[in-house]
């Protein structure tokens, strides 16, 4: 790295998708660079407590729009809903937004759904990175994710790679008509046409930041050029003490199971909470709800806890088993626990990284349609009194922990500053 640079990063979407930049902006920055981060304006208190720049990114949205999040939520029809109907009609707004925000910028680093971030580099010749969060989002025919709002497609994750390539082109063949609202942008900003302007431009040209462990998936050789898997970058610095009540109820007993739906699927819980302390009586178990906003089950006994929220990296590692929803960012925040899953997933990334965490065996995946006590309590039972689940659990725990996904993020991106600049003749 040659000196301080002024790097805009940006991503939309859950705290999931937030931390992981957070944690990549406060590294650099401490590495002495310029840091901005664009993101949507309910973020802003938590942008400025961290200590980083912050610059609002649209579209704006309610990230307590229970019905809004119901739609996106949907298995099936979810990724055309958040895609059409909350980003495609505001993509102009977006790129006005990133073309304030990089003015005088030296390096862009954007999350996947920031449609406008690949256009702003075009026009702007400004180099940048694609910071991936899942192995989901690179497509790979070695490593085929599964595709919710494909019928039939997690029982085609084991084709061959020639079928795997056909799966793909039917994807883009069904979503050939959405990016539309880009290719218009493009046209008017002068830019040239592209295949496929939302699946063959997420990815950059200058380096792909793999930000996910290899426990979860391994790099492979139809990933993009430029592409470099750090580890896990987790975001723990705003997370404060346990309060007492839940620190009592931790040091009172054995470890209990954790049940959460993370930052955005606990706005549609559905009957995830109540059918979760019935299987946690069932097995005479301690159990932690971990509930946003959400009123907790009637008639609770002393053994059932809960809470609005609790910081995962600390809770995770005092319980016996986790069960969530399967988002990238709380299914890393458990496997670096070290404790056994039982993954109920809702869409995007999901169903995939619940199939990645059963196939390393830590843990089990019980999909959302047959999430009662008693299925869920025979699927805990096996986790718990299996200790084969316990074993993986904790060597990946070990694996996971031993990586420094965010100082090797940061090494990334300034040894890519370097080159770009050195070969366009920069400083």
């Amino acid at each position: 790295m040659r000196g301080k640079r002024r790097i805009v990063l940006s991503t939309l979407g859950s705290l999931g998708d937030l931390h992981p930049v957070m944690a990549l902006a406060l590294g650099l920055q401490a590495r002495g660079h310029d840091v901005v981060l664009a993101t949507s304006e309910f973020y802003r208190g938590k942008i400025a407590t961290a200590g980083l720049e912050f610059s609002p990114l649209r579209p704006l949205a309610n990230p307590d729009d229970a019905q809004m999040l119901h739609r996106v939520l949907d298995s099936r029809r979810g990724p055309e809903y958040l895609i059409r109907t909350l980003l495609l009609p505001y993509v102009r707004d977006m790129y006005e937004d990133m073309s304030r925000v990089t003015e005088g910028a030296d390096f862009l680093i954007s999350g996947e759904v920031v449609l406008a971030a690949p256009l702003i580099a075009e026009k702007r010749a400004l180099p940048w990175a694609a910071a991936i969060l899942a192995p989901f989002s690179f497509f790979s025919v070695y490593d085929p994710p599964a595709f919710p709002f494909l019928p039939g497609m997690q029982l085609l994750t084991r084709a061959p790679p020639f079928i795997q390539r056909r799966l793909l082109d039917l994807a883009r063949f069904m979503t050939r008509n959405w990016g539309e609202p880009i290719a218009q942008l493009r046209r008017s900003l002068g830019l040239r046409a592209t295949r496929h302007p939302l699946l063959l431009d997420r990815y950059s040209p200058h380096l792909n930041l793999a930000m996910f462990s290899s426990v979860l998936g391994r790099p492979q050789t139809d990933w993009p050029v430029n592409s470099v898997q750090t580890g896990f970058v987790f975001y723990d610095q705003d997370e404060e003490a346990a309060q007492q009540p839940l620190q009592d109820f931790l040091d009172s007993g054995p470890p209990p199971i954790t049940f959460t739906l993370g930052s955005t699927a606990v706005m549609d819980p559905g009957r995830f909470f109540e059918e979760s302390a019935q299987a946690a009586r069932r097995l005479g178990r301690r159990a932690l709800l971990l509930m946003g906003k959400n009123a907790p089950p009637a008639n609770r006994s002393p053994e059932i806890f809960a809470a609005d929220y609790a910081p995962y990296s600390r809770v995770f590692s005092r319980s016996a088993c986790v069960v969530h929803q399967g988002g990238v960012g709380t299914t890393a925040q458990a496997l670096r626990a070290g404790v056994p899953q039982l993954v109920m997933p809702y869409a995007f990334d999901q169903p995939d990284n619940a199939a990645r965490v059963t196939r390393i065996g830590a843990g089990l995946r019980l999909s959302r349609q047959r999430y009662r006590a008693d299925a869920a309590a025979k699927r805990l039972n096996e986790l718990l009194t299996s200790s084969g689940y316990a074993e993986r659990a904790r060597d990946t725990g070990q694996r996971v922990r031993s990586e420094n996904g965010a100082s090797l993020a940061c090494d990334t991106v300034e040894r890519a500053m370097a080159r770009l600049c050195q070969s366009a003749g920069g400083g």
